[in-house]
Formats: C-alpha cells, sequence, structure tokens
C-alpha cells in the first residue's frame, strides 16, 4: 500500500504520544541494560526508531518498511547504531542473543499477526522484550461509517474485501493470553485518548494518512472524490465540533512482554 510520509506526520503529537507510552514500559522492573539488538517494525519515517538508538546508543538498531516512500525519508535517518531496510514485518525473524521487538501501530495492517506474536515469542532468546501497540478503533464511527459506505450500491463491486473490520486486531484478554501461554511476563492494556482536532473536516484529514489509504487506491480519482465527499458528510454527524474544536476518541491497545 502506498503512504504518504507527509500527511502521516500531520497530525505528529498525536501518533506518538502511543509510541512513548509504550516504549517506557520496556524494561520496566529490570535493569536498563544495553540489548543485543533493537527492531522496528513498520517504522514509518523513522522520527520514532532514532528515538530507540538513543536510548540504547551501543546497540544495533533497525528499521523495517514496506513502504518505499517511508523508507525513503527514513534512511536519511540513518546513523551510527540506526539502519532501515524494506521489507514486510510477515518476513521478518529476530537475531540472536536478547533483543528488543518493537512495533507501533503497524500490526493491525498484518492479517493474522497473532499467529506472528506467538512465533516472534517462541523464537525470541531469553531476556528479549516484545512491545506492541496497535488501535482498537475499529467499531469507532470513523471506520464503521467507512465500512458501510464502501458496501454501498455505487462503491460495493470497487470496494470489496478492501476494509477490514472489527477483526483486524484482537482484544486486551487475547494478547494477554498469548504472552502467557508463551512463558512470558506480560503487561497489556488499553487507553482511549481524546484528541482535539481542529480545521474543516478534522476527522477526514486524520483518516487521510492511515484508514483512508486502501479506498484512495482502490478507486479511480473521481470515484474517491465522490467517496471522500459522502464520507466526509457522515463523519460532520459523527464527530460535530464544539467551541475548542472537534473530539476524536481513539482506542489503543499496548502489550510488552519479557521472556524470562
Amino acid at each position: 500500500m502506498k503512504w504518504d510520509p507527509e500527511r502521516y506526520l500531520q497530525f505528529a503529537d498525536h501518533r506518538d504520544r502511543p509510541f512513548f507510552d509504550l516504549a517506557t514500559r520496556i524494561g520496566a522492573g529490570q535493569p536498563d541494560t544495553e540489548p543485543a539488538w533493537v527492531a522496528d517494525l513498520g517504522c514509518g519515517t523513522g522520527a520514532l526508531t532514532a528515538v530507540l538508538a538513543e536510548r540504547w546508543p551501543q546497540s544495533p538498531v533497525f528499521g523495517i518498511d514496506s513502504s518505499e516512500d517511508m523508507i525513503r525519508e527514513a534512511q536519511a535517518r540513518s546513523g551510527r547504531n540506526l539502519r532501515f531496510s524494506r521489507g514486510g514485518i510477515q518476513d521478518w525473524n529476530p537475531s540472536p542473543g536478547p533483543g528488543v521487538l518493537l512495533s507501533n501501530a503497524a500490526l493491525q495492517w498484518v492479517p493474522g499477526h497473532t499467529d506472528l506474536l506467538a512465533r516472534w515469542a517462541k523464537a525470541l532468546d531469553p531476556g528479549s522484550w516484545i512491545a506492541v501497540q496497535v488501535p482498537g478503533n475499529f467499531g469507532a464511527p470513523s471506520h464503521a461509517l467507512m465500512r458501510e459506505l464502501a458496501a454501498g450500491p455505487r462503491y460495493a463491486q470497487a470496494l470489496a474485501g478492501v476494509l477490514r473490520g472489527t477483526d483486524s486486531v484482537a482484544e486486551p484478554g487475547e494478547y494477554l493470553e498469548l504472552f502467557l501461554d508463551a512463558g512470558m511476563a506480560a503487561d497489556v492494556w488499553e487507553t482511549s485518548y481524546l484528541q482535539v482536532l481542529t480545521g474543516q473536516d478534522p476527522v477526514l484529514d486524520w483518516v487521510r494518512g492511515t484508514a483512508l489509504r486502501p479506498v484512495m487506491q482502490a478507486l479511480d480519482p473521481d470515484e474517491y472524490r465522490a467517496f471522500e465527499s459522502d464520507y466526509a458528510a457522515l463523519l460532520r454527524q459523527a464527530y460535530p465540533p464544539g467551541s475548542r474544536g472537534t473530539v476524536l476518541p481513539f482506542r489503543r491497545l499496548f502489550m510488552v512482554a519479557r521472556k524470562p
């Protein structure tokens, strides 16, 4: 899928906060020693991967993303212990030694990612960490309205199978059970951020950077403009602006696990 780094970074403050809420839990209760390696799967522009390289300056840090545009942007950030490469998350395998596997807001795009997590948990060496954050808002109006519109008579044929539903991610308890079954010590939680967005059609602007990307690519330009216009009208009703902006509740799921 084609990504637009500039549009993705439009709401960087909101998109970055879950990363820091996740990353601060890596090593909780343990000495902050240098891991043998650090991998950021679905690294995007690499701006946050660079934060990991600063935290562990003696560790090799790798950012991996399937988007050519994102990796092109990320490679400009390469440094002494920081490298980026293009690749699929599902093809990644851990390196030897106790490392850190982090994936922030990426695994929801990978069908069957719970099987991947179980495979990685088994393959990781003792002392390794897994830290993952995925959005848990697939049942929110922003996504439900998009799916309903896509299933309507005008767009159903072109968008059949393009949008995934609430099965894109598991529930927190399922992730917890997965890690516990793998013999890992796990911390799983969820947070709903009440994001105050400004501007005209701010929720539409938000989803243009992420959830709306598959629709953009599946429709020809004229049909996409019509879809976006219809969708924008639905979003205005679902998320009416207030005196201080438009509130977009955003549920996110977090999991941090350590292999003894």
